[in-house]
């Protein structure tokens, strides 16, 4: 499994968070298209919610873990990026509770429009800092585990 004294990974972990990164951010298209529909909204709402909630708690779990130990210089930007999704999730239980509350139209769009903005900016960031890395770790664990179930 070597190639020119290199070994192949056989999960290349940067294209694994790229593609859940993506998926996250076209559920959240989704949800914001469901447009104001309550039985639709509780449906999208909850399945984006429980899907991007695992993600970031495979990463706090699972990932970062794994890369604070393989560069430990890196555990600032980690303890950063978990400080991201305890916001996050909050914005999240928010949005759950707006939705199964029956909230407006306009206040439904605002907590979308608040935890959008807030997730593509820690998107950005995680990616930055850490897709080279990525690129470069050995990990063997299930992607289900290290990044959520999509």
């Amino acid at each position: 499994m070597s190639e020119g004294g290199e070994t192949t990974r056989l999960i290349a972990w940067s294209q694994e968070l790229r593609r859940v990164h993506t998926r996250l951010r076209e559920a959240l298209w989704v949800v914001r298209q469901a447009g104001t529909a309550p039985h639709d909204l509780l449906l999208y709402c909850h399945g984006f919610c429980a899907a991007l909630d695992g993600h970031h708690r495979g990463e706090d779990s699972t990932l970062f873990p794994a890369i604070a130990a393989a560069h430990p210089e890196l555990r600032g930007t980690l303890h950063r990026l978990e400080q991201d999704h305890s916001m996050i999730a909050h914005l999240l239980g928010g949005l759950r509770a707006a939705v199964d509350g029956g909230a407006a139209p306009d206040e439904l769009a605002r907590h979308l429009d608040g935890l959008g903005a807030i997730m593509e900016s820690h998107f950005r960031h995680e990616e930055r800092a850490l897709l080279t890395v990525l690129d470069r770790l050995a990990l063997t664990a299930d992607p289900a585990d290290v990044l959520g179930p999509l």
